[in-house]
């Protein structure tokens, strides 16, 4: 049964048919006008409806709307002409045409309305009018314009039978809610309406057509064009975004990425930013300091198209480009370069290089931007923009916003560089002041291990391990307050501090009050009135006596070692905290432990168990569960670091920097030490000598037996006359260094002196200097020690 029309309402034939041009749908409203049941016409082909050799209307440009005149066949063989609206609507199989065309006559309902023809031919901006059905009722020619349809043929078809569009529907619902409140609403869009070659951003305004009596009877709906108010607020935004994503680390490469996916797609369709090689010194190429061809290498790229196949150079490739490039004008200008027409503006580059320019007409790239990295009075690279996908060529407003974005990325890729130039400096420094290599000694054997920080900048973390008299040895790590070169000289006033402490035989607590007053002197050195903490630093110094086999240790506010006992389990030692250095006027106090033969120690500083992933206690633990492998004697040190550090740090680099020093004990066997007491009496001298000639011939040491026996006698008398009781000889021997060391109860030190001609004695101290390899001496809580070392390698 026909549907039934009010006089003079409008109604709407429709059909669709398919890619194949077969019909689909109709419905009444087309049988009305042809005649055909829905059951006779779908199914069909559509072209069995035009009467023969009738022309069919062309489709606009982009292929997805037409729009004409027809002449149509009648059920009852008549023909019939009839303009046409067609839309191609794509579907997820296939796409298909809905065709639409109005029927009824609604010009004669405006005939005597002049007012309201006067508004539609006056108004200003595009407007129409929708009746209760949400059909076209009237619109100006400013709206037919913008529709890009006759005003006369589009009368009577509903918003979304004229647009067609996916969006044009939601214009449609948002009209209809205003029909059924009566309230106003606003709605924005950014599209291409009909009869237009560029998106434009569009301010929809509904508004309720009420009568007398208060019903809504229609709806009124303006378009304005905001374009330019929308592109400048997507600018804003644009350069809010940028500064908020470019420029978050301290790394070249990363800020590039960042630069080019930024601009991506909001500026263009593919980006790619290419840097100058870093100069050696502190200079910084200016443009006037460039000339063609310009050597770049590619530090990032980005592409509307998922991986980036427009790029013909992969991050980290160098490229020459020569002066008809982009990439080399825009340097050797030092300004932007714009061509809008590459067919013409690029030829001679796109000739040279015949791969770019295929890729180039494969993609249909018609617009290219390229614009130089420059910030302080230096040119770091540029970036190429370009424009395929999206129709519109790059205008002048494009141009400022990327110099924007690209002069926002200049000043971070220079911070960077400055950053990396001092980063390397601060790590040469302080690597220069590290150990290269630990020493070999009988007491221990060592391994150590230095990570610099990833990005925050190098420390002043630093460790040593130092040969002392007695064939005891010093170890020590420390942590120094701050980054860079300032922190790394700082570490090497204070290792070479400790190296100088050490070498007195300060005992560990008075190394580290010594210490303490340095880093007070530094500060104010450094113009930092009092403790002020800008200047400090922690300290861990430990000293293991092989004979002993006991370690003295102190900290100065330092995480505390691990020991590990053979066939026992890992722990922490229990050791005072003390302040750390640079505080003054706080005591530090040691503690002694005894180390079994073969102890693993573990020395480190807090960037080894600080990590945003663990707590220190779960660091903790695993530290001493890894080290407890390593307390057999089997494994290599060496490989013990590496699982520490495999096993406690990131891979994608450390936070902080770490130092890691790890000690495997050894015990000097009782048969290398031989101890004499020396009573108080020069008549005895050489019967001591006799007994250390002994003891040489029982180590099969007898080609040492002269040297030895005038160090000892030398060290033995001036110990009888110049010191106090008690009086002590020992003898400590490895394969290489014999060592003689008289103790006495006297705290007076010796020294050398110049004896004169006419001088009865005095030559002691000369005489041993001239004949041992080392000699010194060092306080003990009884008295002091005159020590001297003899090498047994010829």
């Amino acid at each position: 049964m026909s549907p039934v029309h009010p006089p003079g309402e409008a109604a709407t034939a429709r059909a669709v048919i398919d890619d194949n041009g077969i019909l689909v749908h109709w419905n009444e409203d087309a049988r009305r006008l042809l005649g055909y049941a829905p059951g006779e016409a779908e199914g069909r082909p559509a072209t069995e409806l035009l009467v023969p050799d009738s022309p069919v209307p062309r489709a606009e440009p982009d292929g997805t709307r037409w729009s004409g005149t027809v002449r149509l066949r009648h059920r009852d063989g008549g023909t019939l002409p009839l303009w046409l609206l067609a839309h191609h609507r794509p579907q997820e199989h296939g796409g298909a045409w809905l065709v639409v065309a109005p029927l009824g006559d609604l010009n004669r309902l405006l005939e005597d309305d002049r007012l309201l023809r006067t508004a539609l031919t006056c108004s200003p901006c595009a407007l129409a009018v929708f009746d209760e059905n949400l059909r076209l009722y009237a619109c100006n020619e400013a709206m037919a314009d913008l529709v890009g349809l006759p005003r006369e043929r589009i009368r009577g078809l509903r918003l979304a039978e004229i647009s067609g569009r996916p969006e044009s529907e939601d214009l449609e619902s948002e009209a209809r809610e205003v029909l059924e409140t009566g309230r106003r609403r606003d709605v924005q869009t950014h599209r291409r309406s009909g009869g237009e070659s560029l998106s434009h951003a569009w301010l929809s305004r509904f508004a309720p057509l009420v009568d007398d009596r208060g019903r809504v009877r229609g709806v009124c709906v303006t378009a304005h064009d905001f374009t330019e108010q929308y592109l400048a607020r997507e600018r804003l935004q644009l350069v809010n975004e940028a500064s908020v994503r470019v420029g978050t680390t301290l790394d070249v490469a990363r800020t590039a990425q960042e630069l080019a996916d930024v601009c991506v797609p909001a500026l263009a369709d593919f980006v790619s930013v290419d840097l100058l090689a870093p100069p050696g010194d502190e200079s910084r190429p200016g443009p006037s300091s460039l000339t063609a061809p310009v050597t770049l290498c590619r530090a990032a790229h980005q592409s509307v198209t998922p991986g980036c196949p427009e790029a013909l150079i992969e991050p980290g490739g160098v490229g020459r480009y020569p002066a008809s490039s982009p990439q080399a004008s825009s340097l050797v200008a030092g300004r932007t370069m714009v061509a809008t027409n590459l067919a013409t503006t690029l030829t001679e580059w796109l000739e040279w290089d015949r791969d770019r320019g295929r890729r180039a007409r494969e993609l249909g790239v018609h617009s290219t931007m390229s614009v130089p990295i420059q910030a302080r009075g230096g040119t770091f690279g540029v970036a190429v923009l370009r424009r395929f996908r999206r129709s519109d060529p790059f205008t002048p407003d494009d141009v400022l916003i990327a110099e924007e974005i690209t002069a926002r990325a200049a000043v971070c890729i220079d911070n960077a560089r400055r950053f990396e130039r001092e980063r390397e400096t601060a790590l040469a420094l302080q690597r220069s002041l590290l150990p290269r290599r630990l020493p070999r000694t009988a007491a221990l054997e060592a391994a150590s291990r230095y990570l610099p920080a990833a990005r925050a900048g190098v420390g002043g973390d630093w460790f040593d391990v130092i040969p002392l008299s007695g064939m005891r040895i010093a170890m020590v790590v420390g942590d120094v307050v701050g980054r860079g070169v300032q922190a790394s000289a700082t570490m090497g006033r204070l290792r070479t501090a400790v190296r100088t402490l050490a070498d007195i035989d300060l005992a560990p607590e008075e190394l580290l009050t010594h210490l303490d007053d340095l880093v007070i002197r530094m500060s104010q050195e450094a113009g930092l009135e009092g403790p002020s903490g800008e200047v400090g630093a922690t300290c861990l110094y430990a000293v293991y006596d092989p004979v002993s086999r006991r370690c003295t240790l102190a900290r100065a506010g330092h995480p505390a070692p691990v020991m590990v006992p053979p066939g026992q389990a890992a722990r922490q030692i229990e050791l005072p905290g003390g302040p750390p250095l640079g505080l003054g006027g706080l005591p530090f106090e040691s503690t002694e432990v005894d180390l079994p033969e073969g102890t693993v120690l573990g020395l480190y500083t807090d960037g080894l168990i600080e990590s945003r992933e663990r707590d220190i206690d779960t660091n903790h633990r695993l530290l001493c569960s890894v080290l407890a492998g390593s307390s057999t004697g089997q494994g290599s040190l060496d490989d013990t670091c590496d699982r520490v550090l495999h096993t406690l740090l990131p891979a994608g680099g450390v936070p902080d920097d770490v130092a890691l020093l790890l000690a495997r004990t050894h015990g000097l066997p009782a048969a290398q030490v031989q101890t004499w007491e020396i009573p108080s009496d020069p008549a005895l001298v050489a019967t001591v000598r006799k007994q250390v000639v002994g003891r040489l011939e029982v180590w099969r040491m007898s080609e040492a037996a002269f040297t030895t026996e005038l160090v000892v006698s030398e060290l033995v008398t001036n110990a009888i006359r110049h010191g106090g009781r008690p009086i002590r000889l020992r003898l400590i021997h490895d394969a290489a260094t014999l060592i003689c060391e008289v103790s006495d109860g006297s705290l007076t030190a010796p020294h050398l002196r110049r004896a004169r001609t006419y001088d009865e004695g005095g030559r002691g101290l000369l005489l041993v200097a001239q004949l041992a390899q080392r000699w010194g001496s060092r306080h003990t809580t009884e008295g002091k020690v005159i020590w001297a070392e003899l090498s047994l390698v010829q």
